[in-house]
């Protein structure tokens, strides 16, 4: 089997009801063939950067899996005929991929889902407590301290703290020494 990526783009006014049938009977299409579903990763609905069969947004999914390469010709036939895809794209990963290497993947992905929640609630954590001490009016002013906030979190850990101050102050340096000269 081979290691394959395919994304594709739904129309957007479809329904979860229909986005689900498109997902699972692709899914089908593969595990019938002998292959295995590594991951399905639902990217919503995201505007386009130029118009498609007249829809300026469109509703991502991204297929991870692998498959022999007579499956992939069967899912583009399918994807050809649906008038209900606007776009795909399969990409083939790897030429060869064993159950051992599936497993690995799988892992990998469930791996990488996890450490995203975790930083997602540990940010969401650390944003309702600065976000109930600040009062922000603009946006401007969001973008602002966000910037602050990043300082803090440097200054908090040190190290970097240090080289950022050396590294500000030998260019304060270099420019004194160019006005100096002239």
């Amino acid at each position: 089997m081979r290691h394959y990526e395919t994304t594709f783009i739904l129309r957007p006014n479809l329904g979860e009801d229909q986005f689900t049938e498109i997902i699972e009977r692709t899914s089908a299409i593969i595990t019938d063939d002998g292959g295995t579903i590594i991951n399905t990763d639902r990217w919503g609905i995201k505007r386009l950067a130029y118009e498609i069969k007249k829809e300026v947004q469109g509703y991502y999914v991204n297929l991870n899996y692998a498959a022999p390469g007579k499956t992939i010709n069967e899912i583009e036939r399918i994807f050809r005929i649906d008038d209900r895809l606007l776009r795909y794209l399969t990409i083939k990963l790897a030429d060869a991929m064993d159950q051992d290497a599936i497993t690995r993947e799988q892992d990998g992905f469930a791996a990488r889902a996890a450490a995203v929640e975790a930083d997602e609630a540990e940010t969401t954590g650390e944003t309702a407590t600065e976000t109930s001490t600040k009062t922000v009016p603009t946006e401007e002013a969001v973008k602002t301290e966000q910037t602050v906030t990043t300082e803090e979190t440097v200054k908090a850990e040190g190290t970097v703290t240090t080289e950022k101050t050396g590294e500000q102050e030998e260019k304060t340096e270099a420019t004194e020494k160019t006005t100096a000269t002239e």
